[in-house]
């Protein structure tokens, strides 16, 4: 299990990695610049993303205190890995059809407009996620299932969520990048 730690940190930290390269040295303007009212702006894909990884962490931190209670549908491991398989598939980069996102994890306005700091947050961000990442051996070694931080009724394996961040970032990455795109 250490080696996909491993493998998930460093996918973190090359997903950390081409975004500061690609957007690092953005304007407010180009960082906030949305090509439709229905696209997301690249700042707008970059506060989501720390967002929705963050609200994982509150799971992470039960976890870790030992007081997490596994969901009833938890049980059923055939669904809780179809569960999980199909929310892998969804935020596929592969998958070209778009999402809709829940309110929970839209993105939030960056208050100072300053592209810089948002890209610190991002790193930072990634840091806490890799850090987090690399404490949840034991709970991977014993197949944890966990909830979806957005609704307890869907559950999958925690290898699963993690699988399901590191991707979700590329996705993301993809769309910003169309952005970026335009812009130039």
């Amino acid at each position: 299990m250490e080696s996909k730690i491993k493998d998930w940190q460093e996918r973190i930290e090359e997903n950390t990695q081409v975004f500061l390269s690609s957007f690092g040295g953005l304007s407010p303007e180009q960082s906030s610049y949305k090509p439709a009212p229905d696209v997301w702006s690249i700042e707008e894909n970059i506060q989501h993303l720390i967002v929705i990884n963050q609200s994982y962490f509150p799971i992470f931190q039960k976890l870790e205190e030992g007081t997490y209670e596994k969901p009833f549908i938890g049980n059923f491991s055939f669904l809780t890995k179809l569960l999980g398989n199909t929310i892998l598939k969804s935020v596929s980069p592969e998958n070209p059809k778009k999402l809709k996102t829940i309110p929970i994890w839209a993105p939030n306005k960056y208050p100072d407009r300053d592209a810089g700091a948002l890209m610190n947050k991002f790193v930072d961000h990634q840091k806490e996620l890799s850090q987090w990442i690399g404490k949840l051996g034991p709970y991977l070694e014993k197949g944890q299932i966990i909830h979806s931080p957005a609704n307890k009724l869907i559950a999958y394996p925690l290898s699963t969520a993690l699988e399901i961040i590191v991707i979700h970032e590329k996705r993301h990455f993809n769309q910003a990048k169309k952005v970026l795109d335009q812009i130039k």
